[in-house]
């Protein structure tokens, strides 16, 4: 019997219902590799992939060009420039790029800053929780959202690791995200396999983890590491851990 949720969400690449609880037997077995390349077989030219071009963001495209090099099929890899990022950032989204091979698709905001602030103000820093999801929702969510739905996507794998942030711990390999299916391959990496994996594969290092950022996203809303405070901890000024990508409900909602 097909359950009302197999009927929103979408179906793999044959048209056929995907069965949660077959699919997440399936993928305990495999690998992080080995649930992309599961990703690919499964749902074809509707399977994308995430990036956020932070700290750790290198293993995840690796393993994407690996499967590229290894398949001969590429993979979409959205990231979304919310126009607020660390000048490091955007140098080692290109370093990244080129020395990976991966096909980048690029998810703006409509708005573009200054308008935004025009008409907002700044919103990050207002300290008022519902100003920065609302900066969330404008500058990440909506423009991820609206990739998507340009490159047909239907099932989508970030680089979120359970040990990130509560919510993240709670996470499954692969459940529903704003009607889409949500994979990730890495969940239960800890920091010491991201390190001995970029280690074995001579993966450099974003510019910023040697200033001590463990996380790193927008440059008004991410700070080094400190005695008290580490890793997501560190983010939105202290008020969010998550900024909504990552989160259930519909385009612009659950943040």
């Amino acid at each position: 019997m097909v359950t009302a949720q197999a009927q929103i969400l979408p179906r793999d690449s044959d048209g056929t219902p995907v069965v949660l609880e077959h699919a997440l037997e399936r993928l305990q077995g495999l690998d992080a590799y080995g649930r992309l390349a599961w990703a690919q077989d499964t749902f074809a030219d509707g399977f994308a992939v995430t990036t956020s071009f932070g700290i750790q963001s290198a293993v995840l495209l690796h393993l994407v060009s690996r499967l590229q090099a290894e398949r001969g099929r590429s993979v979409p890899v959205v990231w979304v420039d919310t126009g607020y990022l660390p000048a490091e950032t955007y140098r080692y989204a290109e370093q990244l790029r080129e020395l990976l091979g991966i096909h980048l698709h690029i998810a703006q905001a409509e708005m573009t800053p200054a308008r935004m602030e025009a008409l907002h103000g700044r919103l990050w820093e207002t300290g008022l929780v519902a100003d920065l999801e609302l900066y969330h929702r404008l500058r990440k969510v909506d423009p991820l959202e609206r990739a998507f739905a340009g490159l047909g996507v239907t099932c989508w794998a970030s680089g979120v690791r359970g040990s990130q942030t509560d919510h993240r711990r709670s996470m499954a390999l692969l459940d529903a995200i704003r009607q889409r299916w949500s994979l990730r391959p890495l969940l239960s990496w800890t920091n010491r396999d991201v390190y001995y994996y970029m280690q074995e594969h001579d993966l450099p290092q974003h510019p910023l983890f040697e200033q001590g950022y463990s996380t790193v996203g927008d440059w008004h809303s991410s700070a080094p590491d400190t005695g008290s405070l580490n890793g997501r901890d560190t983010r939105f000024g202290g008020l969010k851990q998550e900024c909504g990508i990552h989160l259930p409900g519909l385009m612009g909602e659950g943040i």
